[in-house]
């Protein structure tokens, strides 16, 4: 596309049939896509940032992910481990699974997720957050020892 400049007076020294390429601020041109990962990594660490969240993911995935982290060259700690994204073009849908600390207040702790998530994936990506549902699959008690399996590596 390309737009032709109006003729300039004298004065201006412009010249007359200058041709323009593009069209609008740099800014503008061009499209931006949002890989569903990417936002699954924003909300991922959105979550584990509030108070109350113990872990993220259901007892089978926290395993795997656990026997996937111990491995030498293995992948590091899954940020988006619990998390599932749709994306569009300007929005998207979260799905997250987590488990609680116990004694915290579930209804705060899952509200406090949606707000810390929707700002984080807003703010980074400029997408519009559709909805944030969230899954409790676990409670964490004080007394339980993680669900690590034994490492066979010596």
């Amino acid at each position: 596309m390309t737009d032709t400049v109006e003729k300039q007076g004298e004065a201006t020294g412009g010249k007359a049939g200058v041709t323009r390429r593009g069209g609008g601020s740099p800014g503008t041109r061009g499209r931006t896509t949002i890989a569903d990962g990417v936002v699954e990594k924003i909300a991922g660490l959105a979550t584990r940032d509030v108070i109350g969240v113990h872990a993220m993911g259901s007892g089978l995935s926290r395993t795997f992910g656990a026997v996937r982290d111990r491995v030498p060259g293995g992948s590091t700690k899954s940020v988006s481990r619990g998390v599932k994204a749709e994306v569009g073009e300007l929005q998207t849908a979260l799905d997250l699974e987590i488990v609680v600390e116990y004694g915290v207040s579930i209804s705060d702790v899952a509200r406090d997720v949606r707000e810390n998530v929707v700002a984080a994936v807003e703010r980074m990506t400029g997408l519009e957050v559709v909805e944030v549902n969230i899954a409790v699959s676990d409670v964490k008690l004080p007394d339980e020892e993680e669900e690590e399996p034994e490492s066979r590596l010596q």
